[in-house]
């Protein structure tokens, strides 16, 4: 049975044919340093798959995109984690490249063991380029295998192959062939998830209204897309927008800091919402929220014991503000000037300033009202 994989290349969808899956062993490894030679023996014996597809892609820019969606397709089946970094995914390219108007490939040239998709990219790119110069120069191409020092920024030759034979297959009697029924496939089928990763990006930007990027990235796994829903579930139709912003925000560049998905922050979910409450409730501004309170999320505790410990709530007390504005008028001159000139940006700048001052707890809304007033009636 033919197998395939769709994947979206500037909006419209194009079909990538899988011709077999090679179920392996992991192998040992050579490191080359210097002068001498070490044999990493860690994953060998590893079970490994080989998905083989078909010469359907025609782009570095498609060769990027079916990695990218195989892998979310691999992480939401639980076949794998896919972490490129654990060797857990690798990537082994194929590229040939032919005359215009020609039918028949060029000759097949293999990019061996890269381990990101920017590799993958960047490798393929330099070998289209680097066979159609030496096919322009009239030299003659050979079946070989390349690696991709990315150093460089160039492939170098590993070995030179002229065909399969080359790999000394041989049959192996302890491991007799066998063919799976379309009934053993059905059966199998009815147990993987009802939703793949373009689904529930497609629901999420619908029911939670977002930018495609933002639900490219809330779903990029299964694990931080289960935690998204549950949270913006929790959250209620009132805080989407907050909470999208929240987890795009100082949850994401955490995780990125760490390494991690932002579900693996293990932030539980009612910590999370009653954070997102206490930017919605002027309770603290958003700066406070990232730099003071945000951190201590991190460390388990509850936002609101923060707020307290920290005394970090928002000041919206037009008395207690109204000395503050007077200061950073006095100290401002040439902004006050500025903006009465017509100058809008000068008044951003005069919140900035006493925003400093209350170290970020005033209420920047109340500070925009109250300078308007205050220099209007100057």
């Amino acid at each position: 049975m033919a197998g395939f994989l769709d994947i979206e290349i500037e909006g419209k969808n194009k079909r990538i044919g899988i011709t077999r899956v090679h179920m392996e062993e992991d192998a040992g490894k050579l490191i080359h340093k210097d002068s001498v030679s070490l044999v990493d023996l860690n994953r060998a014996g590893v079970p490994l798959l080989e998905i083989v597809s078909e010469p359907d892609i025609s782009s570095p820019e498609e060769a990027r995109e079916y990695l990218s969606t195989l892998k979310n397709t691999l992480e939401y089946l639980e076949v794998s984690d896919c972490d490129m970094e654990k060797g857990s995914l690798r990537c082994d390219a194929n590229i040939s490249i032919r005359l215009r108007g020609e039918k028949k490939l060029g000759v097949k040239i293999e990019l061996k063991n890269m381990n990101s998709f920017k590799a993958v990219k960047e490798a393929l790119a330099y070998e289209e380029e680097r066979q159609a110069r030496a096919l322009d120069d009239g030299e003659s191409l050979v079946q070989e295998t390349r690696l991709w020092d990315d150093k460089e920024g160039a492939t170098v030759v590993m070995r030179t192959k002229e065909g399969a034979q080359d790999y000394r297959y041989f049959p192996e009697p302890d491991l007799p062939p066998f063919n799976i029924t379309k009934a053993k496939v059905e059966e199998v089928r009815k147990t993987l998830p009802k939703e793949t990763q373009k689904q529930i990006k497609e629901r999420f930007k619908k029911n939670y209204p977002m930018p495609e990027s933002t639900a490219e990235y809330l779903t990029s796994t299964k694990g931080k897309s289960e935690y998204v829903e549950n949270l913006l579930k929790d959250a209620g139709e009132d805080l989407y927008e907050l909470t999208i912003n929240t987890l795009m925000g100082p949850f994401a560049s955490a995780a990125s800091a760490q390494g991690c998905q932002i579900h693996e922050l293990r932030i539980p979910n009612d910590i999370a919402i009653n954070y997102v409450k206490q930017i919605d409730s002027g309770k603290i501004s958003n700066l406070v929220a990232k730099t003071e309170v945000f951190p201590e999320l991190l460390k388990g505790k509850n936002p609101e014991q923060v707020i307290k410990e920290k005394n970090l709530s928002q000041i919206s007390d037009t008395g207690q503000l109204e000395g503050i504005i007077e200061e950073v008028i006095s100290a401002n001159p040439k902004s006050v000037a500025d903006f009465k000139s017509g100058k809008d940006n000068a008044l951003m700048f005069l919140v900035g300033q006493a925003m400093k001052k209350s170290q970020g707890k005033a209420n920047p809304k109340v500070l925009q009202d109250l300078f308007k007033r205050r220099l209007s009636n100057a």
